[in-house]
C-alpha cells in the first residue's frame, strides 16, 4: 500500500480523537490529583495509541496488542527503592498472567534517564520486562502519570484504563477483568518516586508564534500543492482541520518519516523533529488547536512543489511508459533507454520523479555497456546506478568532491515495480541527473549487505535474521539505505572492527515500509580493512502486523511485496581509490559474499546447519563434503571461494541470480 493510502486511512481512523482530545486538555491535572483512585473516577476514558521504543531499541506500538486479554503499563524511574523492591513480585506476576496472555511492560517519563542508565537500572533491579522510553512526556502526560510504580490496566477490547495504582493491586485488577467484572479501586496511594513533568498543564501555546514556524521549517516541503503529502498545510484552518491526524502520528512516529533512533548515531538528512517541537505540536492540539494573534504564516505564502526539486537537470531520461492495471499482479518491468550522451559524465545528483506516486514503489537503474539485443534490462549487467527511488525517496546527492561515473553511449537499464491502486493508470516517470562541471577526485561505490536465503515461518513474531559484507581493504561509510517488505519489523547496522570492538551505527525500531530512504552519516564512518557491516533484520509474519498479508503462510525471499527482503545497501568509497585511478570494486569483494550471507554465528566459516533451502542452500548441501577438503565439518573461505567459482559458471550459463544483486547495485532485486 503506498504512503498517501495509509495517511488518508491513518486520518479516518483519528477522527475518533477529536473528542479525545478535547477531554486531554484537562485530564493530566485531574489524574495528578491522587494516583489511588479506581480509573473510571477519574480518568478520561481511553488509551489513544502510542509507538515508544524500550531501551533495547525495540518498538511497541499499543494498539498491536488488541488481541491481548489485558495490557499492564508499571511506570519506571531510575533510583525509585518502591519498584526495585517490587522486582520480584512484578516478575511473578508478569509470568503468572503473560501465561494467559496479558501483556506487561514498563514505561519511563523521567527526563534525567538516559537510554544506557535504564539499561543499567534493568540489570541491576533485575526487571526483564521492556521499558519504554517516554522521552518527550506525552504519553505519560495523557495517562496522567506522578509516579513511579503505578501500575495501569488496560482493556484493549476499549482501550479503556480499569485499574490505576500500585502493583500490588494489579493482581486483583486482572482477576476480575479475565472473569468479566468490573475492576476493584485501588484502596491505597502509590509511594513511588514522584516524576516531574514541567510542562504539565502550564503551556500557552499559539499556532501563529509558535507552530506554524515548525511546520514550515520541518512540514511544509511534503505538504504543500504537488507534495507528497495526502494534504497542503495552506492556512490555519487545514492544519486545524487535521490537527487529530497531526497528534496521531507524532504519538506513533509515523511521522516525520524518518525512522532512524535518534539515539543512534547522528545523520545530516535527519527529517526528526526535536523533543521541544513534538512536545510544541501535541500541546497545542491538546489545547484545541488555538489560533493566537496575527497573520498566519502558512496562509501568506503559496507553497507550491517544484517539479525538480535541485533545478533543471542536465539530463533527463524519460522512463518508457507503462499502462498499469487496476489491479492483480504486476511482474517488475524491465525496461532501458538508449543513452544518450556521447561522452562520459561524473554524476553529482540525481532526482526520481514518479509519474504517479500511487503506483510506482520502487524504480532502479542501472549503465549497461551494449543496448539490450532481447529488448530487456537484466541487471547482471549493471555497472553503476544512474539514479533510484523507493516510496518516499528523496533526490540521491554525492557529497562533495566524490561521485559516480556515467560512461558514454549503452543503455541504461531500468527496473520497476507497480503496485495497482483499484484504477488504471499510465505511468511516465522521469529520472533526472546532473553532472558535475569538472571531474571529481573521489568515487563513490556500493554494495550490498544481503541474504536471499531468509526463511521465516507462520505465525513468527519476532524472527531475526543476520547476514554482513566484509571489507578487504580500509574504506570510509557515507550512507545505508535498509530495504524489506510487509513484514519487516525493525532493522540495524553494525561495525565489527578486526579487535572485535562493535558499534551500532544505524538502528530503525520500527521499519516503516511505507518509507524507504538512505541514511546519511553526520560524518562518514571509517571501516578499517578487515572489518565486518553486520545487519540484522526482525520480521513479524504474526497476525499483530496490520501489514502482513497472510501470517499462515511460510516467508521466503521474493520480488513481490507479499515475499520478503533482506538487503541493505551501504554508499562508501575505498581509500587507496581515486576517479583517476579506480580499482576492481565487486572482485574485492567476491571471495567473501557467500560467507556473509550464510554465516549466521559470524565465526567466519559455514557449518551445514547454517544452511537452508533455496538454490544457493540446496548446491551446497549436496556438495557438502565433497567441497570441505580439510574435513573439519565446515566450510571456510578458500572452500567457499571454490563453490562460488562452481556455483559462478552455472548462474553464467543460466544468467540467473545466486546470490542475489551485484555488489554494485545500489538497491537492486527488490
Amino acid at each position: 500500500m503506498t504512503t498517501a493510502r495509509l495517511s488518508v486511512l491513518a486520518l479516518l481512523a483519528s477522527t475518533a480523537l477529536v473528542a479525545g482530545c478535547a477531554s486531554d486538555t484537562g485530564a493530566p491535572q485531574a489524574m495528578g490529583k491522587a494516583s489511588a483512585v479506581n480509573a473510571s473516577a477519574t480518568m478520561r476514558a481511553n488509551v489513544d495509541n502510542f509507538m515508544l521504543v524500550d531501551a533495547n531499541l525495540e518498538a511497541h506500538e499499543l494498539y498491536r496488542l488488541s488481541d491481548a486479554p489485558a495490557v499492564v503499563i508499571v511506570t519506571q524511574a531510575n533510583g525509585d527503592a518502591v519498584l526495585q523492591g517490587e522486582a520480584p513480585a512484578l516478575k511473578t506476576l508478569a509470568a503468572r498472567y503473560g501465561a494467559k496472555g496479558v501483556e506487561f511492560m514498563m514505561m519511563n517519563s523521567s527526563l534525567k534517564d538516559s537510554r544506557e542508565a535504564i539499561q543499567a537500572e534493568a540489570r541491576k533491579a533485575g526487571y526483564d520486562l521492556p521499558i519504554l522510553m517516554d522521552a518527550y512526556q506525552i504519553v505519560g502526560e495523557s495517562l496522567g502519570v506522578t509516579r513511579s510504580a503505578e501500575a495501569y490496566v488496560i482493556n484493549p477490547k476499549t482501550w479503556a484504563v480499569v485499574y490505576h495504582g500500585p502493583v500490588s493491586g494489579a493482581a486483583g485488577a486482572l482477576d476480575a477483568m479475565l472473569a468479566g467484572q468490573p475492576a476493584p479501586a485501588a484502596t491505597v496511594a502509590s509511594t513511588g518516586a514522584l516524576v516531574a513533568f514541567p510542562e504539565r498543564g502550564a503551556q500557552k501555546i499559539s499556532y501563529v508564534r509558535d507552530v506554524a514556524p515548525i511546520l514550515e521549517a520541518k512540514c511544509v516541503a511534503c505538504h504543500q500543492e504537488g507534495g507528497i503529502g495526502p494534504f497542503a498545510m495552506t492556512n490555519y484552518d487545514m492544519v486545524k482541520g487535521f490537527s487529530p491526524m497531526i497528534r496521531e502520528v507524532l504519538r506513533t512516529d509515523r511521522m516525520p518519516p524518518y525512522n532512524a533512533d535518534p539515539h543512534v548515531g547522528k545523520f545530516s538528512d535527519s527529517k526528526n523533529l526535536s523533543p521541544d517541537e513534538v512536545k510544541t505540536l501535541v500541546h497545542w492540539i491538546e489545547a484545541g488547536a488555538p489560533r493566537g494573534e496575527g497573520t498566519d504564516p502558512l496562509g501568506a505564502v503559496r507553497h507550491v512543489a517544484a517539479e525538480w526539486p535541485l533545478g533543471k537537470p542536465d539530463l533527463i531520461l524519460n522512463v518508457p511508459k507503462y499502462t498499469v492495471p487496476a489491479s492483480g499482479v504486476v511482474d517488475y518491468q524491465r525496461p532501458y533507454v538508449v543513452n544518450p550522451e556521447t561522452e562520459g559524465h561524473w554524476i553529482r545528483a540525481t532526482t526520481v520523479k514518479p509519474g504517479d506516486r500511487q503506483v510506482v514503489h520502487h524504480l532502479l537503474t542501472g549503465w549497461m555497456k551494449d543496448v539490450p539485443a532481447d529488448g530487456h534490462s537484466s541487471e547482471m549487467k549493471w555497472q553503476g546506478s544512474v539514479g533510484g527511488y523507493a516510496v518516499g525517496a528523496e533526490s540521491n546527492i554525492q557529497p562533495k568532491n566524490v561521485g559516480g561515473y556515467l560512461p558514454a553511449g549503452g543503455a541504461i537499464g531500468m527496473q520497476v515495480h507497480y503496485t495497482p491502486d483499484g484504477k488504471e493508470t499510465v505511468d511516465n516517470s522521469q529520472i533526472g541527473v546532473y553532472f558535475y562541471d569538472k571531474p571529481p577526485e573521489l568515487m563513490m561505490r556500493n554494495v550490498v549487505v544481503i541474504d536471499p536465503t531468509i526463511e521465516i515461518g507462520p505465525n513468527e513474531a519476532r524472527h531475526q535474521e543476520v547476514a554482513y559484507v566484509e571489507f578487504p581493504n580500509d574504506a570510509l561509510l557515507y550512507s545505508a539505505f535498509p530495504h524489506a517488505h510487509y513484514r519487516a519489523y525493525s532493522s540495524d547496522l553494525w561495525l565489527q572492527t578486526p579487535d572485535g570492538k562493535k558499534t551500532l551505527l544505524l538502528s530503525l525500531p520500527r521499519y516503516d515500509f511505507n518509507w524507504q530512504r538512505s541514511y546519511t552519516f553526520a560524518t562518514p564512518i571509517k571501516v578499517p580493512a578487515g572489518s565486518k557491516l553486520i545487519a540484522h533484520y526482525v520480521y513479524d509474519n504474526s497476525r499483530r502486523n496490520p501489514a502482513n498479508p497472510d501470517p499462515n503462510r511460510k516467508i521466503t525471499w521474493g520480488e513481490q511485496s507479499w515475499e520478503e527482503m533482506f538487503f541493505t545497501s551501504v554508499a562508501f568509497r575505498w581509500m587507496d581509490e581515486t576517479a583517476a585511478r579506480k580499482v576492481d570494486s565487486d572482485a574485492r569483494f567476491a571471495g567473501t559474499r557467500m560467507l556473509g550471507m550464510l554465516d549466521d554465528n559470524i565465526d567466519g566459516k559455514i557449518e551445514k546447519s547454517e544452511l537452508r533451502h533455496g538454490p544457493m542452500g540446496d548446491m551446497l548441501g549436496k556438495y557438502f563434503a565433497v567441497l570441505d577438503t580439510n574435513h573439519d565439518g565446515a566450510l571456510d573461505k578458500a572452500e567457499l571461494a571454490k563453490a562460488q567459482a562452481m556455483m559462478g559458471a552455472r548462474r553464467r550459463g543460466s544468467e540467473a541470480t545466486v546470490d542475489g544483486p551485484s555488489a554494485s547495485t545500489p538497491l537492486g532485486g527488490r
